[in-house]
């Protein structure tokens, strides 16, 4: 199936996990450009979120894990979030953090908060339809078409 295939099946698991990949990518990008302020507490929350970017690459692209094997309990951490009421669980938590530098001051990580608030969102959403968990065959998932065999 190739990637606009799997969109079109409405699997909210499978939106969870494109939106999860865009996390990734604005996790990184706004937490290392918000890491350069001169405000200690944003310099902290840059750093989780820089953290948080490099730890959604693994749950998100699971064949990461042979790739780059960093330790067995990382691996038995990411595997936890195999299913989609604990990665939105997961997510949610990662967009509250994220949220809470409201408290400081607003800068451009809300920018993050919302695409994991989106994620966990759509996590959730599936979990409520009931639908299985799929991961993305151009990620390194199962993804649908294993399902139907």
């Amino acid at each position: 199936m190739t990637i606009a295939d799997e969109l079109r099946t409405r699997n909210f698991s499978l939106y969870g996990q494109w939106v999860g990949i865009l996390s990734v990518i604005i996790c990184l990008a706004v937490g290392i450009a918000t890491i350069f302020t001169f405000n200690i507490g944003l310099i902290i929350f840059s750093a989780v979120c820089i953290a948080t970017g490099l730890t959604l690459i693994f749950v998100e692209v699971p064949f990461l894990l042979r790739i780059c094997p960093i330790s067995q309990r990382f691996d038995d951490f990411v595997r936890r979030f195999n299913n989609n009421l604990p990665r939105a669980g997961f997510y949610l938590i990662l967009a509250l953090v994220q949220w809470f530098t409201l408290f400081i001051r607003g800068s451009s990580l809300i920018v993050a908060a919302v695409f994991l608030t989106i994620a966990s969102s759509c996590y959730a959403i599936a979990a409520l339809k009931k639908q299985e968990f799929t991961s993305s065959n151009a990620l390194g998932g199962q993804g649908l078409a294993q399902q139907i065999i």
